[in-house]
């Protein structure tokens, strides 16, 4: 995905916080015993016409750590293997780095104070993602520890749906059934899904509260 000019005008549209979306694949559904294997991130920008569209692609695989519980079931539906060869995947304070490096350069472009997570069942992944900052004493995580835009909630305001794949078909994006539940595709998918309901929305009304208030706490 083309990196792009970041627009400090997206740091009203969100009370300073910047959209970023991600989505992890584990072992698991347990953040502090099933291993972190894959996370992937689109960061978000606004054109000049006040939508959104996504900026930056980023992704890794990750390494489990030390002791982390691998569940055959959650495996067989994700089809990773976390010790083959080829993965390239790295330590999990590593893999945060990586993912957070290019995050925090866009919030401070964008004039933002910090990402906000934007994920399909957002408290999973944020949930994920803390364990891991937790776990590697990472430091600088630009996310806030426990605010989210879920798409979930979105999607069942806008379409009548919930499930990611139903949802993206309603909305009229395309849907690859055959590369769903992979990090990297499920994040540009919900990615687009959320630009696509912001626009949306944009489109539907003339009201601009945001326009004219201060990104303060």
């Amino acid at each position: 995905m083309e990196n792009k000019a970041y627009n400090t005008a997206i740091s009203r549209r969100f009370r300073g916080y910047l959209p970023v979306v991600v989505d992890v694949e584990t072992a698991g559904f347990s953040a502090q015993t099933d291993a972190l294997l894959e996370i992937a991130a689109v960061i978000l920008r606004m054109d000049e016409s006040g939508n959104l569209e996504p900026a930056e692609s980023i992704s890794c695989h990750v390494q489990p750590f030390a002791g982390a519980n691998l569940d055959p079931k959650a495996l067989a539906f994700n089809g990773i293997d976390p010790h083959h060869p080829f993965r390239g995947a790295l330590e999990e304070k590593e893999a945060l780095d990586h993912v957070f490096r290019p995050i925090r350069s866009a919030v401070k472009a964008s004039a933002c104070k910090r990402a906000i997570l934007v994920g399909h069942n957002a408290f999973f992944d944020l949930g994920f993602i803390n364990a891991a900052v937790e776990r590697t004493a990472c430091k600088r995580n630009p996310f806030h520890p426990f605010s989210t835009f879920d798409t979930v909630t979105l999607s069942g305001l806008a379409y009548g749906q919930t499930v990611l794949a139903r949802t993206v078909i309603a909305a009229g994006i395309e849907w690859d059934a055959a590369e769903a539940h992979t990090a990297l595709y499920d994040t540009e998918k919900t990615a687009e899904l959320f630009c696509h309901i912001v626009n949306r929305w944009n489109a539907a009304v003339d009201e601009r509260p945001w326009a004219d208030q201060s990104t303060g706490d």
